[in-house]
Parts: C-alpha cells; structure tokens; sequence
C-alpha cells in the first residue's frame, strides 16, 4: 500500500462513527476537574450524573433561572473562547459528548472510537441573551457544512454539533439550519450536516467534562491554536 493510500485509508477510518458495542470501554471515575471557570470564575460543573459528567438532570444546579446548550464545532478550545465572551453566558466548560464511551481522555477520543466530538457546555441566563443568539453565533463561527471535519482537523471528534436540553431549544436548532441553508448555497456551500438532538437522544445522554488542561486553554495559552474556519457569512434577519 502507497502512503497516499495508508493516507486515505486513515482518514476513512477517523471519519467513520464508531457502533455502540465497538466503542472504547472508558472508565467509571471521571477525569480531575478544577471546578471554576478561571474567566467567568462560576463553577463548571451542576449536577454529576452517575458517570461523572453532566446529564440534562444537572442544568438545575447552576441556578434554576439558568440554561444551557452543548455546541460542537471543531477544535473545542476556540469554541469555548468565543462564548465565554458572550453577554448572559454564565459559565463554559470543554468536554466529550455525542458518543458513548463514558469519562473519555482527550486521547481516546483522537482515536475515534469513543463516539464523541469536542464540545462546549454553555450555561447562560435566557434573560441576558437567549438561546436564538447563541445558536446563531454557533452557525456563524464555523462551517457547519464540512461534516466529518473542520479546517485541517479530520475526525469525528471534529463534528458539527448542537445538543439541546428542551423541546423548544430543539425545535430552534432544527428551524436555524433551515434558515441559513439557503444563506449558505446561495455562496456555493453544501448543505448544512450539523447533528442536532436533544441531549438525552446524543449517545449516552451524558457531556463529559475534559482534562483540566484544555478548560479555558485559550485564556492560559492566548497564542493558542484556533480553528475555525468560519464562512464569513451572516445569519438573515
């Protein structure tokens, strides 16, 4: 085989969801977590599920006026960077969901064969902004039409991703992807391959929290790497 061809055959397999029963077993205590966000300085964590990592169940621990949504759209550090700085968000962290291998390490997911994709939690006060915003700002801060992958970054952990905790947010995600279609192949974009589910119906239900080192990475480390390979293009009025 050519390394053109070991090559292709790499990227096959990093793009390919892994079944269920093929996953990686994981591991039943959750990764060490410093439980402040060190910009918004609030607790990353609600409610642990049984796994360790955050289940819909938890959204009440933040603050019973609180939401949250769970946005994935490439490299999870950037991210997260972009909607810490947004007015009304409460806290971020950086984690794994999407998949079903429970309290993954960053580098069983790179195998992809856990499942998952890097991932945001986002819990933010529906007074100070609201869910249209920042599923909007998802849209517009990356290319939600390149699958399997952002920029240079080939995977699945790289997927496109929004996961809701309610009907209604669901039913927002599903309606902003037909909106902004048109938006996008207008420009000569393919059609948008974001997965949206409800949080319950995303793998095992359960957003894992990431090694404490990637958590704000981009406050710790500003000349950080960032991959976003945003179209540019904005959400219609």
């Amino acid at each position: 085989m050519s390394l053109f061809d070991r090559l292709v055959a790499a990227s096959n397999v990093k793009t390919a969801m892994v079944p269920r029963e093929n996953a990686l077993p994981g591991r039943a205590v959750p990764l060490p977590l410093r439980e402040e966000n060190i910009v918004l300085h609030r607790p990353m964590r609600g409610q642990a599920s049984p796994d360790g990592g955050f289940a819909p169940s938890g959204i009440g621990e933040f603050g019973p006026d609180l939401n949250a949504i769970v946005v994935a759209g490439g490299c999870f550090w950037g991210v997260e960077e972009i909607f810490w700085q947004q007015p009304g968000v409460y806290t971020t962290a950086v984690g794994y969901a999407g998949g079903y291998t429970p309290n993954p390490t960053y580098e069983e997911v790179c195998t992809a064969r856990t499942g998952h994709t890097e991932s945001v939690l986002v819990v933010f006060d529906p007074v100070q902004t609201s869910s249209k915003t920042l599923i909007e700002l998802f849209f517009t801060s990356h290319d939600p039409t390149q699958e399997m992958r952002q920029g240079n970054d080939v995977g699945t952990q790289y997927r496109s991703a929004v996961f809701t905790f309610d009907d209604a947010d669901l039913d927002l995600a599903v309606a902003s992807v037909e909106k902004y279609g048109p938006t996008l192949a207008d420009a000569g974009y393919g059609p948008i391959t974001t997965e949206i589910a409800s949080m319950t119906d995303a793998g095992d239900g359960v957003f894992y929290y990431a090694e404490d080192l990637h958590q704000q990475y981009l406050h710790k480390n500003p000349n950080g790497y960032r991959c976003h390979v945003s179209t540019g293009l904005a959400f219609p009025a």
